[in-house]
């Protein structure tokens, strides 16, 4: 089994990291969404024909997460998420965001981000309107000197059941609106927010295709623009009411549909899709999309630091909760290692700039 085309989504066990590899449709409508996209480049129509795509899967074996490829029938740009290990070490220290060392090469462009209040209503891009970019570390994305604006949050209370689920998912979406939204604007790609459902059961149904509690604990679909967070995969009764895990896993999915908009994760699957999604070259491929999401999903807890509901505990509990790497020496390693996943979502916490995510340019050893 594994993640349906065009779906991006977070194995059980854990909570979902960067994406995972679901099938996608031959010819993918890419006029509805803007394809689902890890990092920089706008998405492309694909020719019709046999396309080959993958889904990464996360299974809790004994509090370790396992990560894994499912092959599929056709060219996708979903992703499932690594999950989070409840034995994470991982500390705070009396800087809320320590320093990291990954290295990415810059532009020397400034870009200020335009203010934009959590009032203002997005609009859905047009043919006439801003389009993604096909490109990877050149993309406009990760150009000049941006980064998410400080934005108050004021999430409604974490309940461990369906409905508060749901409440506190949906309270978030607008914060991460208001931080990304600035963003992509002052650097004339598209925004619009994404849909956001729950589906019930273990079983579900998206755009993308069908998936379950044993694939995925959340993703993303790339062709309704949606995150999905079924109640079932987020494994609450392992996480219990640690709010700040499940904010960090969905600003994780966020980031792919970020990537989508740019046009970052349309270029990123037809590189992958040319080396061979199981290649070395595909698999770092891999790796440079997840860990980005990552980054992404640390930047958004930057902006969103001290102000409304995310106080200390709340950064506390996202932070030591990003172990999400490669934990499993007989699957492929298409999430990276535990510390790279710690690692780049540090970056994005301290730096909270784009260029300082852009893992398409940085050395293969910062994204092992």
């Amino acid at each position: 089994m594994g993640m349906p085309p065009g779906v991006h989504g977070m194995p059980p066990g854990q909570y979902p990291p960067p994406p995972g590899y679901p099938p996608r449709p031959a010819t993918p409508p890419w006029a509805q969404y803007p394809g689902y996209q890890h990092r920089l480049a706008p998405r492309k129509p694909s020719n019709t024909g046999a396309l080959l795509a993958t889904i990464i899967v996360v299974v809790l074996l004994g509090g370790v997460a396992v990560f894994g490829f499912l092959s599929m029938s056709s060219k996708g740009d979903s992703v499932a998420d690594t999950g989070y290990d409840p034995s994470s070490t991982s500390t705070s220290s009396s800087d809320p965001f320590p320093t990291t060392s990954y290295t990415t090469t810059t532009t020397t462009t400034t870009t200020e981000t335009t203010e934009t209040s959590e009032d203002d209503t997005p609009t859905e891009t047009t043919q006439d309107g801003p389009q993604p970019v096909h490109a990877l570390e050149d993309n406009p994305l990760f150009a000049g000197d941006i980064g998410t604006p400080a934005v108050t949050c004021d999430l409604a209370r974490w309940e461990t059941t369906p409905a508060g689920a749901a409440a506190f998912f949906q309270s978030a979406i607008p914060c991460l609106d208001a931080a990304w939204a600035p963003v992509l604007q002052a650097q004339g790609l598209p925004f619009f927010s994404p849909n956001i459902a729950f589906p019930e059961g273990t079983q579900w149904d998206s755009a993308c295709g069908s998936s379950n509690t044993g694939v995925a604990a959340a993703f993303y679909c790339s062709y309704d623009s949606t995150i999905y967070m079924p109640f079932a995969g987020l494994q609450s009764e392992m996480y219990g009411a640690r709010p700040g895990v499940y904010l960090a896993l969905l600003a994780h999915e966020y980031g792919h549909h970020v990537q989508a908009l740019s046009g970052v994760m349309e270029t990123y699957w037809d590189a992958r899709y040319d080396a061979g999604a199981d290649t070395d070259a595909g698999l770092e491929l891999s790796r440079r999309s997840e860990l980005q999401a990552q980054c992404f999903s640390g930047m958004f807890l930057a902006s969103v630091y001290g102000r409304g509901s995310v106080d200390d505990n709340l950064l506390t509990e996202a932070r030591t909760s990003q172990d999400r790497g490669d934990h499993n020496p007989d699957l492929p390693r298409d999430h990276g290692t535990d510390d790279h996943a710690i690692g780049w979502w540090e970056q994005g916490a301290q730096q909270n700039r784009t260029y300082q995510c852009n893992t398409w340019m940085s050395p293969p050893e910062d994204v092992a």
